[in-house]
């Protein structure tokens, strides 16, 4: 525990709750998990769309901040995370179209499983595109970036010049063990919606390793 920071402590805190609460109405009242607690707009899926536009707009800050101080490629690199994490909280929220009671145009009315203005839920030959990408290529993704990278990293210098060089920050294995653990934990769950919860903690952990990462050099000034 030495070792965390002020705000790692609060972060685990907060998911220890919410982990909690999710099992204990799991288990004792599954329609108020599914339908108050992991609602559609709810606390636990805005909450993942806010954390995920934090952290885009903490990696815009340092694009700008040290734009004059770096080169193409970490330039490059930062800039295409901030674009993948507004990206994600936008379609979590489905671009505010709930929010701002916005209708759906004819083709996503047509070719979206819930309908809505978004991608992560659009139907492709009978198949989820969220299932297919969202899913299964980011569980590859997060196994190579969580446990892979971090082992390169440390291993081999060449992998990590490449990896500072693009500005992408290395996982600290704290973090990597809270994932697990949060993954381990869904076993307790006995519900779809349970995932909203899992992407609750995936945004507030990605925020942790975007603010303390093992390379925290990468975003000094060269």
């Amino acid at each position: 525990m030495k070792n965390l920071t002020t705000i790692d402590k609060i972060a685990y805190s907060f998911l220890i709750i919410i982990f909690g609460l999710g099992i204990y109405f799991a288990n004792t009242d599954l329609v108020y998990f599914d339908e108050v607690y992991t609602v559609e707009d709810g606390f636990v899926e805005n909450g993942s769309a806010i954390f995920l536009f934090i952290s885009s707009m903490l990696l815009l800050y340092r694009f700008f901040k040290l734009f004059k101080y770096k080169k193409t490629l970490w330039k490059v690199g930062i800039l295409a995370m901030a674009i993948v994490f507004f990206f994600g909280a936008g379609e979590e929220i489905s671009w505010g179209q709930r929010i701002f009671n916005i209708e759906s145009s004819e083709y996503f009315l047509q070719n979206n499983a819930q309908q809505e203005t978004n991608l992560h839920n659009m139907v492709v030959d009978g198949k989820k595109i969220n299932k297919i990408i969202f899913s299964q290529l980011l569980t590859i993704i997060l196994v190579l970036y969580l446990i892979v990278t971090p082992f390169l990293y440390r291993k081999y210098d060449w992998i990590k010049n490449l990896i500072n060089m693009f500005a992408v920050p290395v996982v600290k294995w704290q973090y990597t063990i809270a994932f697990l653990v949060g993954t381990a934990l869904l076993v307790f769950m006995n519900s779809n919606r349970k995932w909203e919860i899992y992407e609750l903690s995936f945004s507030v952990i990605f925020l942790l390793i975007f603010l303390n990462p093992l390379n925290k050099g990468i975003y000094t000034k060269d």
